[in-house]
């Protein structure tokens, strides 16, 4: 890391061929995508590159900074992520709904969609409310389901499929939805 940090090239690309694949496993599983992963994962090394200079001596591990720095990043990327979608469907809101941009009725429209949702929610098997909770609601992947509820991943995705059916076919028809 002494190399690195002053600017050795050879010194970097050794230590790159080290971390790269912690990098891209940590990017990836907290992005949850392994291609934006690793896309994040470049974005990294390059941090490492700039930021190996004024990294203080004997502060942290080096493994263990380039771990945190990876962590961050790919947490700042989900972030980043999610206020874009937040930010087109509010702007695809706004579109459907003539370009008013009122936010009371933006909100109450928001509400009745939610209520819609969480009856249409209601309607499901409490294995198939489950899958959905933790898939869509808490943001495990499908994979993590099946660990979490000890359940084969097939089963996941066949309990998420058929309530997402359900869901799709309650919401495009609101006179099926418990009142």
């Amino acid at each position: 890391m002494a190399r690195v940090a002053e600017g050795d090239v050879d010194a970097f690309e050794h230590l790159h061929a080290l971390v790269a694949p912690m990098v891209e496993r940590v990017t990836g599983r907290v992005v949850g995508d392994w291609a934006i992963g690793s896309e994040v994962a470049q974005e990294v090394m390059l941090e490492i590159w700039v930021k190996a200079r004024t990294q203080e001596a004997g502060h942290q591990q080096p493994l263990a900074w380039v771990a945190t720095i990876a962590h961050r990043r790919a947490i700042d990327r989900v972030r980043s992520e999610q206020a874009e979608t937040d930010r087109r469907r509010r702007d695809f809101h706004r579109s459907a709904h003539g370009g008013r941009g009122d936010p009371t009725a933006d909100s109450a429209t928001e509400h009745l969609e939610w209520q819609q949702i969480a009856a249409g929610l209601s309607t499901l098997s409490s294995r198939q409310r489950e899958v959905i909770h933790l898939a869509f609601y808490e943001g495990h992947t499908y994979r993590e389901v099946a660990g979490l509820l000890d359940i084969p991943l097939g089963t996941v995705k066949t309990r998420i499929r058929d309530a997402l059916i359900r869901l799709r076919r309650q919401l495009s028809d609101p006179t099926r939805l418990p009142t």
